[in-house]
């Protein structure tokens, strides 16, 4: 890592240690600790409801900082996973000692570092999401020799008591500043807080949804990443989620996730981009296009987009959401720059050059070709997404695209540059499949497909079936259409899952 690198990161670990996270070793955690006089270690990790768990430890000697550093600690894995038996609950977290941070909050000098669980034998626990992570990103690697990244971009809506004092104007808060666009000031701390944590963040904005029912403002946000491997990129949107959840606690307002907050009004969407490398070039683009290999990915990704919802949409509320005319896809297609769509290719700075000498014309620096960022977005998830196991899926699918013989044809088939909803186009659309209805038809998705997930033991049975379950339980399906017109039920549902993962 370059000195300059290393002075603007504002992780106070990598400046104090001066090298990346990938670096870290015990002993630096420990040098840092003794340099900074650090009284609590926090080990964290993500259970099955998908939000951060924590588990404190005041540190009485240097052997006891040694000790959790080296060995981890013992959990009850029943307690945290619904598939484990209380009878052989036992589980181990273990700490990645790249992924420590100084926590903001904590009112004494603090460390928090993110686990993998483990098993009595000392081995990763099968059913672990970031162990599936793992599992599907190293598969991806041997097989193509290529590097897979992502990006995910969380949305939010902020609540507070209604006040008439600049008031944001209906569904119209996309990129709005302040003071219309009054929790301007808690996203930015946020940026600064989840970079200091050692998230790579793109930016951050105001979204559309902006309004005001009878007792309560609602305003939407977004932070969106920069591109990074699949596991930090699960990683630093779960440590953003348990950021801004505690700047909303500190300010009194409450912050969610949930797909949807009312009927009619814009659901808050868990989009992932991706891409693929080869020693440090990109390959999503070729010539200045879309190249085939990315191609092929979406059509593998297309293949299973409705099994994949069973990752990436897990309550009854994310299918009030995926309806028509709201900017959330609806039916299995993709296309260039078209918010409607499954998976959408925006501007990558393929076909572009000279914008910055229009704009600047003292500039005189000669144009240096630049990297393509080109990528591609997968927008169906929202926030009550299994992170780990939605990038996991995603990498699977699209690995079966690569290997597929005929999904250069399909990507063609599936390829739409007109809007599918408008009366001219109703042969097109009605070409499309549909995405699920509901948790109980994303159920019955994934069971017809599990074999995709659960090749090279990647995915676990007892994790799909774990799955399949849950998502059935909520018997939910047809839930749309009872729940048409009827707002009093529809917001007891919102309100049960404000708070979702």
């Amino acid at each position: 890592m370059k000195d300059s690198q290393i002075l603007m990161n504002p992780n106070k670990l990598v400046q104090f240690l001066k090298k990346p996270t990938s670096e870290f070793t015990k002993n630096d955690i420990i040098k840092f600790c003794k340099e900074y006089k650090i009284e609590v270690v926090n080990f964290r990790y993500v259970a099955e409801d998908g939000k951060l768990k924590t588990l404190n430890f005041v540190i009485s000697s240097m052997d006891h900082l040694d000790t959790i550093l080296s060995q981890g600690e013992r959990v009850d894995g029943s307690s945290l996973f619904s598939f484990i038996e209380a009878g052989s609950s036992d589980l181990y977290v273990v700490p990645r000692y790249r992924t420590a941070f100084v926590n903001p909050f904590a009112e004494v000098p603090t460390i928090d570092i993110l686990c993998s669980f483990y098993n009595n034998e000392g081995k990763p626990l099968e059913s672990d999401p970031g162990y599936v992570l793992r599992k599907a990103n190293e598969e991806f690697t041997r097989q193509t020799g290529y590097t897979f990244k992502a990006l995910g971009e969380l949305e939010y809506y902020v609540t507070c008591e209604k006040e008439d004092f600049y008031q944001g104007v209906d569904q119209k808060g996309y990129h709005s500043s302040a003071p219309y666009a009054k929790f301007e000031d808690i996203r930015t701390e946020a940026l600064r807080l989840i970079v200091k944590a050692g998230g790579h963040v793109k930016y951050g904005h105001a979204e559309v949804g902006c309004f005001s029912d009878e007792e309560n403002y609602y305003e939407q946000h977004e932070i969106e990443f920069l591109p990074t491997n699949v596991e930090e990129a699960a990683e630093q949107m779960i440590i953003a989620k348990w950021i801004l959840r505690m700047l909303g606690y500190q300010y009194g307002v409450n912050i969610s996730y949930a797909p949807k907050i009312t009927v009619g009004k814009a659901g808050s969407g868990m989009h992932f981009h991706m891409m693929v490398e080869k020693d440090g070039v990109n390959l999503t683009a070729e010539s200045g296009k879309l190249s085939d290999l990315a191609k092929k990915m979406i059509a593998g990704i297309l293949s299973s987009a409705d099994a994949l919802t069973a990752f990436g949409n897990t309550i009854p509320t994310s299918y009030l959401r995926l309806v028509p005319h709201q900017e959330a896809p609806t039916n299995i297609c993709w296309g260039d720059r078209n918010r409607s769509v499954v998976i959408r290719v925006p501007l990558g700075w393929t076909g572009a050059s000279n914008m910055i000498q229009d704009a600047n014309p003292n500039f005189h620096e000669p144009e240096q070709k630049a990297q393509s960022k080109q990528t591609f977005e997968f927008r169906v998830p929202d926030g009550s997404a299994d992170i780990y196991l939605t990038i996991a899926g995603l990498i699977i699918t699209a690995l079966k695209g690569i290997n597929m013989p005929n999904s250069l044809e399909l990507a063609e088939k599936l390829y739409v540059d007109v809007n599918i909803f408008k009366p001219e186009h109703k042969e097109k659309l009605a070409q499309l499949k549909q995405l699920p209805l509901s948790c109980w038809e994303s159920a019955d998705a994934l069971g017809a497909k599990r074999e995709i997930f659960e090749e090279n033991h990647i995915f676990p049975k007892g994790l799909i079936d774990s799955r399949i379950a849950k998502l059935k339980a909520y018997n939910d399906k047809g839930l749309s259409e009872k729940l048409y017109g009827n707002n009093e039920d529809i917001k007891k549902l919102v309100d049960k899952f404000l708070h979702i993962a």
